[in-house]
Parts: C-alpha cells; sequence; structure tokens
C-alpha cells in the first residue's frame, strides 16, 4: 500500500469509528476524498482495506454505505473478543511489567473518574477502557492477537452499547478491571 492509501485508510477509518457517519449512512468517494485529503485512487484502496473489516459495504447496485451490525452480529464481537481478551490476559501475566501494572492501575482511576461524575462521562470511559485493554493486549507480546482485537474491537460498537449502561453496570467494569489488576 502507498503512503497516500495509509493515509486515506486511517482518517476514513477514523472519521466511521469516531461517528463521523452513522450506520445505513452512504458514502462516495468524492465525499471520501475531502475527508482524507487524497486523491481518489488512495480512497479506493482504502475503501477496499475497510470493505474487507466489514466497517463499510457495498450494495447490490454498487453503492458504498457505512456497516450496520445487527444484534446477532454485535453478540458475536462481544463473544469473540472475550475470547480473544481472555488469551491476551492469560499472555500478560506471564510477561506484564511492573510498569505496565503501574499504568493499568493510573488508567483505571481515570476510568473510575469518569463514571463517578453525574451524569457519568461517557468519552472518558471509553478512553480509559480502550486505554486499559492496549496495555493487557501489548503485554501479551503478540502482534497477530492484537490485529485480531484490532478488527473485532469497533468502537462505534463499543461506544453504543456504553451508553446505555447502568452506573452499577460501569461501576461493575471498574471493578473488574480491578480484578484483572490484582490477578496480575
Amino acid at each position: 500500500m502507498s503512503r497516500a492509501s495509509d493515509i486515506a485508510y486511517a482518517k476514513i477509518r477514523g472519521f466511521i469509528l469516531d461517528g463521523g457517519a452513522r450506520p445505513g449512512a452512504q458514502l462516495t468517494e468524492e465525499q471520501l476524498s475531502s475527508i482524507a485529503g487524497v486523491s481518489r485512487t488512495p480512497v479506493r484502496d482504502a475503501v477496499r482495506r475497510l470493505e474487507s473489516e466489514l466497517i463499510l459495504t457495498r450494495s447490490e447496485s454498487n453503492r458504498l454505505f457505512v456497516a450496520q451490525w445487527s444484534s446477532d452480529e454485535i453478540d458475536e464481537m462481544f463473544t469473540l473478543r472475550a475470547m480473544l481478551e481472555g488469551h491476551a490476559a492469560a499472555r500478560a501475566a506471564m510477561n506484564i511489567s511492573a510498569a505496565q501494572i503501574a499504568e493499568l492501575k493510573s488508567v483505571n482511576a481515570d476510568l473510575s473518574k469518569a463514571i463517578a461524575r453525574s451524569p457519568a462521562d461517557i468519552s472518558g470511559f471509553l478512553s480509559a477502557n480502550r486505554r486499559f485493554h492496549e496495555i493487557v493486549t501489548d503485554a501479551a507480546r503478540s502482534p497477530r492477537l492484537s490485529g485480531m482485537l484490532q478488527a473485532i474491537v469497533e468502537q462505534p460498537i463499543v461506544r453504543r452499547t456504553a451508553l446505555h449502561y447502568r452506573p452499577e453496570e460501569l461501576a461493575r467494569s471498574a471493578h473488574d478491571h480491578d480484578e484483572i489488576i490484582a490477578a496480575f
């Protein structure tokens, strides 16, 4: 892939995953070129990658849309995520450093502060949660596992789910993270 294709991919993926386009929204190469700041050729390469990740889909008439996931697909993503993150935690337990454990504690303190606000700071929660899991995945020392998790853990799904969490579910997440830290 060319540098322009990589730039287009990163910018378009970020735009979609940060909520710049809602699920089911139609996109055009012209729009994506404008978003990415590159010509249409690298956008086409980026679109192919995003289609392979199931972030973008094409209709029978070849129009491009932001993917819409069914409840079953979302359930499957969370099931796969749990399986892969369990494996990541097992690997991390053998490799994690004291500095990474200290960072996990700090990040989970940030997560706890975010959910203690009224109303809860969901963006802060999600940011801290994402960083927590990145540290665990880094400690697992498996680029393949990291890549698989990135492909499955899509932030719009996590965000959509977190927006419906009750305060006690958010608190349970912070407690679960404390238990993971204690196990490490």
